[in-house]
């Protein structure tokens, strides 16, 4: 599966475009930088039909409000993280970023094992707090889209307001106990696997 990796906004998050059949994608996670994206959808000939993200915080949803008015598309969220698509304060834009916040106008919510279709992709929510209350991890197919939950060889910050330790360990052992191979696509730095993450990464190891 040919998913392409953008990294948008002032903490170059990871965006990624993924093909859903008959010129459409879904985008997960806009961090800014919405015209960047445009440019590149434009490129690849796609044009989204949704856009799923891992959480809330201001890093991953800052683009997000510039691409759905241009497309009318839906926003889907978890339920515990969507205040913060309104709030400033509360998705940390307004201690990270020295840009104005674009509140968010309309969104959908999800909870846990919900699926969503686009053509022949099914996206199951799985939802793995601990960075934030409502962090999920989108598994599509062979792919595990872990947002700021599982790094390659590390793990979500878990300091900010909402974020929870303990949490955090119970969704890296939830993302242990699956089986099978995948690709790992975090929010930040590069893609890793998850059968080498259950070797390697520290957190993992010690579950």
């Amino acid at each position: 599966m040919e998913i392409t990796k953008i990294m948008l906004g002032e903490l170059a998050s990871n965006c990624y475009v993924q093909p859903v059949g008959n010129g459409k994608c879904v985008v997960v996670d806009i961090g800014g930088d919405a015209p960047v994206l445009f440019r590149r959808l434009g490129m690849l000939g796609l044009e989204p039909a949704a856009i799923l993200l891992t959480h809330g915080h201001y890093d991953h949803i800052a683009g997000v409000e510039q691409v759905r008015e241009k497309y009318d598309i839906p926003v889907y969220v978890h339920t515990l993280d969507a205040h913060m698509l309104t709030d400033g304060h509360a998705n940390l834009g307004d201690w990270i970023s020295t840009q104005p916040f674009q509140p968010v106008q309309a969104w959908e919510t999800v909870e846990d094992d919900d699926t969503l279709q686009f053509g022949d992709n099914t996206f199951t929510v799985l939802h793995t707090p601990g960075h934030t209350s409502g962090s999920v991890c989108w598994r599509s197919g062979d792919v595990l889209y872990t947002g700021d939950t599982l790094f390659r060889m590390s793990r979500g910050r878990t300091d900010f307001p909402d974020g929870d330790d303990a949490k955090m360990l119970e969704s890296f052992r939830k993302l242990k106990a699956l089986e099978g191979e995948y690709r790992v696509l975090p929010g930040h730095n590069e893609e890793s696997t998850l059968s080498f993450e259950k070797a390697h990464n520290p957190t993992m190891r010690g579950l």
